[in-house]
């Protein structure tokens, strides 16, 4: 991917402080109307990775450029959306004058509030006063901020913060919809069941680098780690199945199986063959929690 290509482009970026590399070689492009999970535990380096994309700190070495810009630029700045994990507004201020003046100050014309106050689901309480909000209504008046203006990148750290399943559900379709208008996304969280089915790509860090970078199926398939298959027996056919085919017993009634990729089809074969023996299948392909877990691993030996 070149940096025509990117809407977000950072090529062997390192951050020191002192004597400690916080970051070392990272390499991440992100492409518009791509969304990409940026993961990684406590300490990873990724609140640093995006202080030095908005351009509140600078690099030791290597290069950003944001819809083509340095960060921290006035076009990097316009390009950018940000929404941080803990969101601060004025108290005194209800919902309306505060988004109102965000969009004043973002050059947007103040008939797109009331639409995006109602896109984010707050018209009810538009005119309430923000120190009124729950934690979940300031953090959706921050994604109405972050909608401001088409921007070509959006930052979103750990956007489902303080929501209800309803509302981590409609921000999510937010975030299509940002994609699909072009809007390259990187999204650094720790709910890794939400991300595994909402992102185009999962980035990993540990210890400042970068120990993974592609779709949740390839991560997986050079991960080599296990399908599990899990079967029911029927009654007293339990340990006829488990002498067939091995696995595991599990409460006297089931087997579970584990097999790599390339043995499943063939694992199922066998296991059709066996008729009525199974009353019940149920295949677990490998988590993003057990992929994350694995490169994270790998990332720290």
């Amino acid at each position: 991917m070149t940096d025509r290509d990117s809407a977000l482009s950072i090529a062997g970026l390192g951050k020191r402080y002192g004597r400690a590399q916080v970051l070392d070689g990272i390499a991440l492009d992100v492409a518009p109307g791509e969304r990409v999970a940026l993961l990684g535990h406590n300490g990873a380096g990724k609140s640093t990775l995006i202080k030095l994309v908005l351009g509140l700190t600078r690099p030791t070495s290597g290069t950003i450029r944001v819809a083509g810009h340095a960060p921290g630029s006035m076009a990097a700045r316009v390009a950018t959306a940000y929404l941080p994990e803990q969101v601060a507004f004025h108290k005194s201020l209800t919902g309306r004058e505060q988004l109102t003046t965000f969009a004043r100050l973002a050059g947007e014309p103040v008939k797109t509030v009331a639409p995006l106050l109602e896109r984010v689901g707050l018209i009810d309480a538009a005119d309430r006063r923000i120190g009124t909000w729950s934690k979940g209504m300031r953090q959706r008046l921050g994604l109405a901020q972050a909608l401001l203006g088409h921007r070509c990148v959006a930052l979103l750290d750990e956007p489902t913060s303080g929501l209800d399943p309803i509302s981590r559900h409609d921000l999510y379709a937010v975030i299509d919809e940002m994609a699909a208008n072009g809007t390259a996304l990187l999204i650094a969280s720790h709910a890794l069941t939400e991300l595994e089915a909402r992102t185009d790509r999962i980035a990993i860090m540990a210890r400042g680098r970068l120990v993974a970078d592609d779709s949740l199926a390839n991560l997986a398939r050079a991960a080599a780690l296990p399908t599990r298959i899990k079967l029911t027996a029927r009654d007293g056919a339990a340990d006829a199945l488990h002498s067939e085919l091995g696995g595991t017993r599990i409460n006297g009634r089931a087997v579970e199986l584990q097999c790599t990729t390339e043995q499943k089809m063939a694992q199922l074969a066998r296991v059709t063959a066996l008729g009525d023996a199974v009353r019940d299948i149920e295949m677990v392909p490998p988590s993003l929690e057990d992929l994350y877990r694995h490169y994270c691993g790998e990332g720290l030996k």
